[in-house]
This record gives C-alpha cells, sequence and structure tokens, in this order.
C-alpha cells in the first residue's frame, strides 16, 4: 500500500523525469508565462544557441510590468519600457509564442490572465519569470517563480532542474470576522511566521477559513506565499477551484473535461500524509491588518500602534525595525489610525480582480475621497475585468468619488512605469511589496485590503474599515 501523499508530493512525483543521485530532479513544466521584463536575456540567449522553443503551445505572452494604465494607445515615454515591450512582441512573433498585445481586450497582469483563461489548472506546475507566480498555487498547481537563466532552459527543454521543498502546513481555524479579507489572511500568516519563516518550503495553506475563501481570495493568500519565504503556495482544489475553471477558453471540454476532473479530484492531500512543518492560525482572532515598515512581516491590527523598539526581544529584528521607522517616518508608540495617507493604490496581482473592486466600491459608494488625497488609482487587473467592472457601474462608482478609472497593468505596484508615489509620500496600498522604494525612489507604502484602501481614500489616513460600512 502507497503511503499517504501530500498535494505537493502528488504533483511533484507526477512530473519527475528523472533524478539525480545528489537528490536533484529534472521536472517536467506545463505551462510557462512570460512578460517583458525577465525574457530578453532568455530570448537572446537561445538567439546564440542556435535553439527554438521547445514547446511553444505551453507558453503565453503578456507585457504588463511596463505597460501605461492611463493611454495604452498612445506611445511609450520611456525609452527602455518602450524597449521592452517591443522586444516581447518581436521575440513571440520569431519563436511562434503566443502572445497577448499590449491593446488587446484580454491584456492584463500575467498573473490574473493565466486563472482568467484557463491556462492555469489543477495539477500543474507553472512557471514564469516573476516571483508572484505562486498566485497560481490557488488552483491546486506548483507554481513559483523562476530566474532568467531558467526561463530559457524551459524555452528550450519545457524542464527545469530542481531540488525538492520540504512540506509545510499552515491551517487556518476559525471563521473570519466582518470586514476581515484574504488579504489580511495572507499578512497576519505573513506577521506570525515572519518573511524568511517559509524558507526552502512550499505552503499548503488548509483549514475552514480557507476553504471558505473565494477563488479569488485564494489567489491573493498564494500571491503572497513567497512573502513569507515559500517557494510556492498551494491550495488543495475544490468543487469551488472547478467550477470557476469549467467553460474558460483554454480549459479542457468535453471528455477531456471529465477526465481531468477525474485526476483532480486525486490531488488533495491524503489523510494520514505527513508534513515536515505545520503551523495554526485562529482565523477569528484576525483584524483587518495594515504595514507599518518595510517588510511584509511589519503587520499590525489598524486599532494598534506603531510598535515601540524595546518590544523587539532580537537585536537584529529591533535594528531592523528602527530602520524601517526612520524610513517610514514614523514615531514608535502613536496610533496607527491617526497616519494620514496621500496616495491610494488598488491594484496589482493581489488585489485587482472583480471581488477586489466590489469589495472597494461598496466603501465608495454615495462617497468623495479626501482633500488630503493627491493620487487615488484603481487599475483593474485586466481587459476583462475591466470590462465586467463597467457592467456593473464600479468604473462610475470610483470616479464619481474622486479616483481615476485605468487600463490593466501592473502599475502603481512597483517603480517600473509612470503610475509611482512621490519621494516622501505615503500610499495605501493593495499590493504585497512594501519594500524601501518598491513604489518609488522614497515612497513610503503601507499594505491592506482593498476594502482598507478605499477606507483610507474617504478619510485621508489609515482607517478601520469598520467605522465606515456596517454587517
Amino acid at each position: 500500500m502507497n503511503a499517504p501523499r501530500t498535494l505537493y508530493d502528488k504533483i511533484w512525483d507526477d512530473h519527475v523525469v528523472a533524478t539525480r543521485d545528489d537528490g536533484t530532479s529534472l521536472i517536467f513544466i506545463d505551462r510557462h508565462l512570460i512578460h517583458e521584463v525577465t525574457t530578453p536575456q532568455a530570448f537572446e540567449g537561445l538567439r546564440l544557441g542556435g535553439r527554438r522553443v521547445r514547446r511553444p503551445d505551453l507558453t503565453l505572452a503578456v507585457p504588463d510590468h511596463n505597460v501605461p494604465t492611463n493611454n495604452r494607445f498612445a506611445p511609450i515615454a520611456d525609452p527602455e519600457s518602450a524597449e521592452q515591450v517591443r522586444l516581447l512582441e518581436a521575440n513571440c512573433a520569431e519563436f511562434g509564442i503566443e502572445h497577448v498585445a499590449m491593446n488587446a481586450a484580454e491584456q492584463g497582469i500575467v498573473h490574473v490572465i493565466g486563472p482568467e483563461q484557463g491556462f492555469t489548472l489543477p495539477g500543474l506546475t507553472i512557471v514564469c519569470g516573476d516571483s508572484h507566480t505562486s498566485t497560481h498555487g490557488a488552483f491546486g498547481a506548483l507554481a513559483f517563480g523562476i530566474g532568467t537563466s531558467e526561463v530559457e532552459h524551459v524555452f528550450a527543454t519545457q524542464t527545469l532542474l530542481l531540488k525538492k521543498s520540504a512540506n509545510f502546513a499552515v491551517s487556518v481555524t476559525g471563521s473570519l470576522g466582518f470586514s476581515v479579507t484574504a488579504k489580511d489572511v495572507a499578512l497576519a500568516i505573513i506577521g506570525a511566521i515572519g518573511t524568511a519563516g517559509a524558507t526552502g518550503s512550499v505552503i499548503e495553506f488548509r483549514g475552514p477559513v480557507v476553504e471558505a475563501l473565494s477563488m479569488e481570495g485564494r489567489m491573493t493568500l498564494c500571491n503572497m506565499a513567497i512573502e513569507a519565504g515559500g517557494r510556492a503556495g498551494l491550495i488543495a482544489p475544490d468543487d469551488k477551484t472547478f467550477a470557476y475553471v469549467q467553460g474558460r477558453a483554454r480549459a479542457p471540454q468535453g471528455a477531456e473535461w471529465d477526465a481531468a476532473l477525474a485526476w483532480w479530484r486525486q490531488l488533495p492531500t491524503d489523510l494520514g500524509a505527513r508534513f515536515d512543518r505545520e503551523v495554526t492560525i485562529d482565523g477569528s482572532a484576525i483584524a483587518p491588518l495594515v504595514t507599518w515598515g518595510t517588510s511584509p512581516e511589519d503587520v499590525v491590527a489598524i486599532t494598534g500602534r506603531v510598535p515601540e523598539l524595546d518590544s523587539f526581544a532580537d537585536a537584529t529584528r529591533r535594528n531592523a525595525a528602527e530602520r524601517s521607522l526612520a524610513y517610514m517616518g514614523l514615531t514608535p508608540g502613536s496610533r496607527i489610525a491617526d497616519i494620514a495617507v496621500e496616495n491610494i493604490f488598488i491594484g496589482s496581482c493581489t488585489n485587482s480582480r472583480i471581488e477586489d473592486l466590489r469589495a472597494a466600491a461598496a466603501v465608495v459608494a454615495g462617497r468623495r475621497i479626501s482633500d488630503r488625497i493627491r493620487q487615488a488609482l484603481v487599475v483593474p487587473g485586466s481587459g476583462l475585468v475591466k470590462l465586467q467592472a463597467e457592467r456593473e457601474g464600479l468604473d462610475r462608482i470610483f470616479t464619481e468619488a474622486g479616483f481615476e478609472w485605468r487600463d490593466p497593468g501592473c502599475s502603481m505596484c512597483l517603480g517600473m512605469n509612470p503610475d509611482k508615489v512621490p519621494a516622501g509620500e505615503r500610499c495605501a496600498s493593495t499590493s504585497n511589496r512594501n519594500f524601501v522604494g518598491r513604489q518609488g525612489p522614497g515612497a513610503r507604502t503601507h499594505l491592506m485590503s482593498p476594502a482598507m484602501a478605499a477606507a483610507a481614500a474617504i478619510t485621508g489616513r489609515l482607517t478601520d474599515v469598520r467605522e465606515l460600512i456596517t454587517a
């Protein structure tokens, strides 16, 4: 009788081509997502070596990092950004890869496009030259980011040489309180285990809170797995997963769907399977959270205060906190809810799906943004999300409140396009990273959920969304 296996074990075992004596294995890659930033050198390497892309049919290209979100049809002003976008299209044409053009109706953020198109499926191995590829783990796919040399290797061989990671179970028990979201769950986990807490591991998110999340919420949670140091994040596929996938453009159909579904139902972790490490988080104790520092682990409840330095027992952590507070311009012990913001960003591969926009619009409806706010962007994750939001009238809710309604793209998540936070100013952001300079040189980022970012827009300060809406 075979020993019980985890979801990760099953996907890994199904994709091993060969294993070396040193324990490394050659793994087949089912899907390869690419964008404009990490591919030019990989394509050039193929060209210099006289190689072709082995499976162009398993590769999908989407420009997202450098694209403008205010006028998609105008030339890209920054020469480097324009060249990266041009090269992606030219290289895809040369090597026979499907390319979602910048002006296509389906264009958007690569980690929104994959699931939306049915390119992301349970049980697959999925890679992309982007750390937040872990997003696709929400479907029970082993998905992770790779570097440029690995991108070239996948192009040429459709495989990667890897060492198996440890199995790490993170169970979230209980149930979430009013206005507590998947983003808060992700931040709570990262705050509890730290940004290196899952290093060398693949996290399987489990428990009643995770099972109750929508697919959008599960994508948010898995998106942030990399911020806890995980190689990938996984959630077992279930009927909710299958309902989301069924009927999408690239999903199996007919007899192929029936066969795929039978296999997918065998993927969840077996009863009695062993994890190398397990952590339990009480979901009922999670409040709406925000970050105060320059790491995703610097989290605190919106009702809390900026931590005192002597609250950190570890000297290294205390020194890091001191540097973070200096960069963020915060005073230890001050109330989080007293922190004023000048910029609002609702978007990114973490929180730009239709559910995220609906949550933010519910807070904004019938209100106006504060006079303190200098820039408030709502950036849908794809053209299809944008169209759906416009059908529901969400765009009008945002624009009537004073937000800018933008075209899809990575936008203000990172300072690689025109959407930036000015130096010294603060941003209530729904993205995934609050590193020094992440949203532009000198930008100060506070991470939170879409509803919390919307609340900050209305008041001009970090605000408990529960003060603005009722159950």
